[in-house]
């Protein structure tokens, strides 16, 4: 009972925001209107179980005209009960995607938000693969909550609905037994519900283990598929390194997992079926065994007999709901367990614990310089990378920061860009500052080469004339006849043209500071001087703050800062002037 309720609280808190959000009417409409329909189902199958007694009574009395009738009468229950069928089944369709898309734009945005999807690696948390839970595990927790939530409304009606038709015919069909009529109130009643708390203990215990394999196999799989996509995004790399054979053997390890886990739920899922089936294949003889003896007393009639077996087994289904859908509720269990997963990993990256040391950005207000006040940027793990304090960027001047590989360059940059939240200090930016990183390989979406070229801003942003001339600026010439193409530009294009490529993004966006992490390493020395006179004629008041460890890089700056090794931290000169020890090696 406590995984039940800690499930369904789980349950209660992914569900209700959608009906509580902007399309709150529409979802509470359909809802509504499924469940109107789903007790109007109900309620047939009470006329038609009525029916089944005036039918095989006229049958048994050979009363041709009371059999005509209800053939009439049955027809009519039968179009009204396909009608409602159809309806239900596009409501309820038309709810799922309304109730998917709002999920899906609510997870995405949430995870999207600010840095929350870097921080959630950096953590290593236990919400691997967010592209299966946004996609597959949303499309399966709506689906799954409407079936399984219908399902259980309809067994809750379906059960008060005939177990007071059912007390009644055992009234009239007392149980028979050794030529005697034993009267026991309601004994079919306590038949069914016997039977039903029998098959859902002995289903509880012998499925249980399904919902743990369920959730792995999710994950196995989920694993499966990122690798594969891993590989084709690197097919170059491992193609020059001839790693084809080291790529077969890792991903067979990791399908050995899904076959493994698979060959689990098949051992599991066969006990399963074979008591389940044994379980529905005998509650269709057992209420004629119950009340046989009564007919053949010449107690009841047929349709008493034929309406009782109905009604009981009506009321044997609603309460063996979890025996029939216990594999259902095995997955469904698993897809909300990695849903709250999702999004107790995104509450974390957004909201840091209070005890957690974090780095603080704020507003310089009336001051243009970048600060760094007792700065400590550490590792995820808590191991100090870089120290700074009193050290400024001043407006507008060409910084060159060098150091050994390792000494948290880079680092440093996330933590300026706000998203490394490890360490203690505080970083100032100038108040409306346009900031901009530009990494040594950088992203491009892919789509319309136009588009990826002003990411991140809207597609249209600039003028077509605008983002050719920056493209022809940077030494692109072919590319800028080629704005209207679609592909992938990662892939498609070398690595010096993806970073020329960058350097245009920077020309259209004009940065207060750019930040350039070695985007120009892959350059040759003379178009690396280009482009650096291209930004300074360009963007003449932009602060522009490199990463490099070529010498001719000091020409286009107007400050070097070394970071150099002071015990287990790298530091940065104070006041902002270079540390003046010479580099040792990265730890």
């Amino acid at each position: 009972m406590k995984n039940i309720s800690a499930t369904l609280a789980i349950v209660w808190r992914i569900a209700i925001p959608y009906f509580r959000s902007e399309d709150k009417w529409a979802g509470r409409g359909l809802l509504g209107a499924v469940i109107a329909i789903e007790l109007a189902l109900v309620a047939i199958d009470v006329l038609v179980n009525q029916w089944q007694n005036r039918f095989y009574s006229a049958l048994q009395n050979s009363d041709w005209d009371a059999f005509v009738t209800q053939i009439w009468i049955f027809i009519a229950l039968a179009f009204t009960y396909i009608a409602l069928a159809v309806y239900k089944l596009y409501l309820n369709q038309w709810l799922q995607i309304r109730w998917r898309q709002w999920l899906t734009r609510h997870y995405l945005g949430e995870w999207l938000n600010g840095s929350t999807h870097y921080r959630m690696q950096l953590k290593g948390d236990a919400a691997d693969n967010p592209d299966q839970r946004i996609t597959e595990d949303v499309k399966n927790f709506v689906e799954q909550t409407l079936t399984i939530g219908l399902g259980l409304l309809s067994s809750i009606v379906t059960l008060f609905s005939f177990a007071l038709i059912l007390w009644g015919l055992s009234n009239a069909a007392p149980l028979h037994l050794f030529g005697a009529d034993l009267m026991i109130p309601g004994y079919l009643c306590w038949g069914a519900l016997i039977y039903a708390i029998f098959g859902t203990a002995l289903t509880h215990w012998i499925g249980a283990p399904l919902v743990n394999l369920n959730f792995e196999q999710q994950r196995y799989e989920a694993d499966f598929r990122f690798n594969l996509v891993r590989v084709r995004e690197n097919s170059e790399q491992i193609a020059l390194l001839k790693g084809e054979g080291a790529e077969r053997g890792r991903l067979l390890d990791r399908f050995g997992f899904v076959i493994g886990n698979w060959y689990a739920i098949m051992s599991r899922t066969k006990r399963l079926t074979m008591f389940t089936a044994s379980y529905q294949q005998a509650a269709v003889i057992f209420p004629y065994v119950l009340v046989a003896p009564a007919f053949f007393a010449k107690k009841i009639q047929l349709g008493d007999m034929m309406q009782t077996a109905s009604a009981f087994s009506s009321v044997q289904g609603a309460l063996s709901f979890f025996v029939v859908a216990y594999r259902s509720l095995a997955e469904w269990r698993s897809i909300v367990a990695r849903l709250d997963g999702f999004e107790m990993s995104v509450a974390t990256a957004t909201t840091p614990p209070a005890h957690e040391p974090a780095i603080a950005l704020k507003a310089a207000g009336g001051n243009r310089n970048i600060a760094l006040e007792q700065l400590c940027v550490n590792l995820p793990n808590g191991t100090p990378l870089v120290a700074a304090d009193a050290f400024a960027i001043q407006t507008p001047e060409r910084v060159l920061v060098t150091g050994p590989s390792g000494s948290g360059k880079s680092t440093l940059f996330r933590a300026i860009a706000g998203i490394w939240p490890f360490g203690t200090g505080t970083i100032f930016i100038p108040e409306k500052a346009k900031l901009m990183m530009l990494p040594q390989r950088p992203y491009f979406p892919v789509g319309v080469l136009r588009d990826a070229v002003v990411y991140p801003a809207a597609p249209g942003a600039f003028e077509t004339a605008r983002v050719r001339d920056a493209l022809i600026a940077v030494g692109l010439p072919d590319l800028a006849e080629r704005l209207d193409e679609d592909g992938h530009w990662n892939r498609m294009l070398s690595l010096g043209e993806q970073q020329r490529l960058g350097l245009a993004r920077a020309l259209l966006h004009v940065p207060d500071y750019l930040f350039l992490d070695e985007a120009t390493a892959s350059l040759d020395e003379p178009s690396e001087a280009r482009l650096y006179r291209l930004l300074t004629e360009k963007l003449p008041q932009a602060t522009i703050v490199s990463i490099g460890h070529r010498s001719t890089l000091d020409t286009f700056h107007t400050r070097k800062v070394t970071m150099v090794k002071d015990g287990d931290i790298h530091v940065l000169g104070k006041g902002g002037e270079p540390a003046q020890a010479e580099p040792t090696a990265a730890r």
